[in-house]
Parts: structure tokens; sequence; C-alpha cells
């Protein structure tokens, strides 16, 4: 009877908040977590896969429709070859044990990046869950693999250049509307808010063309510890913003 009415006050609550519509996420912190316990960066990674799980449903219980996880960037591939094969492993037993619950929450999954250095059995397992959630539409799961924001803009550049030499593309046809076509979050809205772990303040080079008119949160919150409570202080303070971009409002 508790639990009900208190899962029921929070939604009421969520009511009276602006709640971002898409949030993204920069997961930082895992090593430093597993350090501060004496455990291997490994264990951290463990922890903060598991940690999307509790992230998502309440994510879907306050109504945000999209969460892009920033989970590997092209830089990451720098790491100790352990600890990316590890962290590569805790991301393929998450993708087949949580597939179910994509499946029943109708949650769409869809992963951004390069394909080409990672290995071909576990990008089949992607594509995979992907083909098979394609038409669920409560909520939306973007996981960034292997994703660089510069990467990002570049290869859009590439795209509509590979398409201009067609003649599919002409110059007077290019503006941001046009160039927001060939990114990777093509035709999914800008996030509203994005938040990062771990008291880092940048966005290192993540999703730089789609973070323009963002808010941003940071907390010292390393990601493990990032909880439920940890998401709702943020939403709450997304909801205490004022919006302009770039108009003025009395």
């Amino acid at each position: 009877m508790l639990t009900a009415l208190f899962g029921l006050t929070k939604i009421c609550m969520a009511k009276l908040m602006e709640i971002p519509n898409h949030i993204a996420l920069i997961i930082d912190g895992n090593g430093r977590w597993a350090k501060k316990r004496g455990l291997p960066r490994t264990v951290g990674h463990s922890s903060g896969i598991q940690r999307i799980k509790e992230i998502i449903d309440e994510s879907l219980l306050l109504g945000i429709k999209i969460l892009t996880v920033f989970a590997f960037s092209t830089e990451n591939w720098n790491r100790p070859r352990n600890e990316i094969a590890a962290l590569f492993s805790y991301m393929g037993h998450f993708l087949d044990d949580y597939k179910k619950v994509m499946f029943e929450k109708n949650i769409k999954f869809n992963v951004i990046g390069r394909r080409d250095r990672i290995n071909q059995k576990f990008i089949k397992k992607i594509e995979k869950i992907e083909d098979e959630t394609k038409l669920n539409k409560s909520f939306m799961l973007n996981i960034a693999l292997d994703y660089g924001g510069r990467w990002d803009v570049v290869e859009a550049a590439k795209k509509i250049l590979e398409d201009f030499s067609k003649q599919m593309v002409s110059k007077d046809d290019i503006d941001e509307e046009f160039f927001s076509k060939y990114i990777s979050l093509s035709g999914i809205p800008d996030p509203d808010l994005l938040i990062r772990t771990s008291g880092e303040q940048r966005i290192s080079n993540f999703l730089i063309w789609n973070l323009a008119y963002s808010e941003f949160y940071f907390t010292p919150t390393l990601w493990p510890d990032f909880n439920k409570d940890s998401l709702r202080k943020a939403v709450e303070e997304y909801s205490k913003r004022n919006r302009r971009f770039g108009e003025v409002h009395e």
C-alpha cells in the first residue's frame, strides 16, 4: 500500500515539473568509483552498466521519452586492452539480459557511432536488437558507442559530398536543417538536458551538433552512485531553467 502511494506521489510530482523529452548522459566516474573501494576499474564499469537499468525505469516513470548514453568514445580505445575487453563483455551481457525488458516496455534500441572497429559478433548482436525493436514507440534508448562528435560532423559532410557528386544535392539545399538530416541522431529531437556525472564540466566531444541549445547539469556524483533520486534532482533543476533559445522573455 505504502509503495503504491509513494509511486503515485512521484508521478504527481513529475506532472508538476517540466520534464525534458530527451536527456543525454555522459556516464563518467566508473574507474574512480572502483578505486575508492579498492576494486579493479572493471568492477566500476560493471556497476555502471547495471545502473543504466534503474535510470531507464525512472525515465519511463517521469515521462522522459529519449535517453542517449555516451558509453564508449572514439578516444576510449586508448585505454588498456583488458579494460576495453571487459567493458564490451559487460555491455554484451547487459544487452542479453535487457532485450526482453525492451520488448516488454516497448523500448526502441539504437546505437550511434562507428561500427568498423568493433568486433563483428558484437555488431550483429546490436543490429539484431535494433531490428527487433525498431517499431517500439514508448521510449528510445540510444547508445553512443565508438562515437565522437567531430567524427559525426565529418561523416555528415562526407555523406553530403557523396550525394552532391550524384547530383542528389545542390549547394542551395544546404542549411542547418538539411545538415541535421545527416547527423547520427537524424530525425530525433535534440537533447533538452545533458547530464554529466563525476564532477567534470565539459562535453568531451559528445553530440557537439545536437547540444547547441541543451541545458547542462554537472554533478560530482560518480556514475555508479547516480540513482533514480539523482535523476529526479537533475530534472527538478532543469524545470527551473528558463530556456529562451536566443529570444527575450520578460
